[in-house]
């Protein structure tokens, strides 16, 4: 079986390729990436002959579809920016397709991957994508669903990587129109710090002020729990306490508009020049705590009686205490193992449906839990009954 990592030289899915050579059957590694001097950097740490390197291009569509050609499975680790491009070129060389960030730039090529008999599932990184798994779960076992509240605390730096940087801008865009709750079968845009709750982490995390984010689950839970007869979504999410607080400052300020700015001769975005420094600082590149913690918690009635199902994940400590969990690879690795599972499970013919699938149709949880946890990737689960 051929693998083809795209984006893999970046700091989230070069965990996902190291992944594919500890636990996978891939008889072909490789990874493409526009920066090809740290794509070798990073072939040179994974140190397997069966990983090789090229330069590609998305932009140059035919040129990458060419590259990618072949592969049984595109594992795309690219930013969120260039989700459509990447499907395209994913769609046009015929190959099975999976992406970390799931924001719909994808379906437009549903058509494609019909046609060639392939799969391309959008969104499985942890949020989106283990989340969905997660709130499946505790939906099974119910006879009828009422409320999904999907949350997650993801502990990193504000600004690793110029992506995730781009991500803090993106999600809390004012105007960004995905930003939705769905409610009594509408979705329903709202604004950034929309509907506050306090949710209980694990320890180290604790307790946390979560806020709506614009994350697919919201979208595609509302899909696969219709039947259910489901009446309420909310997906939040957290960073760190200072990066919370930062954000908020550039929100209440208009910065996070991104006005323009006159930098010499040139008209330049507030956000992107902001970004630019917190890339290059050291407050934007650390953090005191480092790690990932979903939580889902479904509501619902099974035989009658009215249940609330909540489950939470933990993975190992970043103290240095697990050799290859320290620090800030607590919260990479989260993020990039669940998509070289999904990636492995396409290959494999695990998934029968073509065209662009949601991660609820495409994978069975039982099966993503079992994998995270051969890799010390948890699930704890408690019922209550209403």
């Amino acid at each position: 079986m051929k693998v083809f990592c795209l984006g893999a030289a970046g700091r989230i899915s070069r965990e996902s390729v190291l992944d594919l050579v500890q636990y996978s059957d891939f008889d072909t590694i490789t990874i493409g990436d526009y920066n090809y001097e740290e794509a070798l950097k990073v072939a040179q740490w994974l140190n397997d002959s069966r990983v090789s390197v090229v330069k590609i291009d998305v932009n140059r569509t035919d040129e990458a579809a060419a590259l990618m050609r072949g592969y049984d499975v595109v594992m795309d680790g690219t930013q969120i920016t260039l989700n459509g491009k990447s499907t395209e070129c994913i769609a046009k060389a015929g190959c099975h397709g999976v992406n970390l960030n799931g924001f719909g730039e994808e379906n437009q090529w549903d058509g494609l991957f019909r046609q060639a008999g392939k799969t391309c599932v959008p969104g499985f990184g942890m949020t989106p994508g283990v989340t969905q798994m997660m709130a499946m779960h505790l939906a099974n076992q119910l006879d009828t669903v009422e409320e999904v509240y999907v949350s997650h605390g993801a502990f990193r730096p504000i600004a690793f990587s110029k992506s995730i940087t781009e991500t803090t801008t993106y999600e809390y865009d004012p105007d960004l129109p995905s930003r939705v709750v769905f409610e009594d079968g509408q979705l329903l845009q709202v604004k950034p710090f929309a509907r506050p709750r306090r949710v209980k982490l694990p320890e180290p995390y604790g307790d946390t002020v979560q806020y709506i984010i614009p994350h697919s689950e919201t979208v595609t839970l509302a899909q696969a729990l219709r039947d259910k007869g489901v009446r309420l979504i909310e997906v939040r999410g957290t960073w760190p306490q200072q990066n919370m607080n930062l954000v908020r400052g550039l929100y209440d300020y208009g910065i996070l508009r991104n006005p323009k700015v006159r930098v010499g001769n040139n008209q330049v975005g507030l956000m992107t020049l902001i970004g630019d420094y917190l890339v290059e600082s050291e407050q934007g590149k650390t953090t005191q705590l480092y790690g990932y913690s979903l939580h889902v918690e479904v509501t619902g009635t099974k035989d009658g009686q009215k249940k609330r199902g909540i489950l939470y994940h933990t993975h190992p400590a970043s103290d240095g205490s697990v050799p290859g969990w320290e620090g800030l690879r607590a919260y990479t690795r989260n993020v990039g193992i669940p998509l070289a599972i999904a990636a492995g499970q396409l290959a494999k013919g695990a998934v029968q449906k073509a065209g662009i699938l949601i991660p609820e149709e495409a994978f069975d949880p039982a099966v993503i839990f079992a994998e995270l946890e051969k890799r010390g990737i948890r699930m704890h689960e408690s019922w209550t009954e209403r």
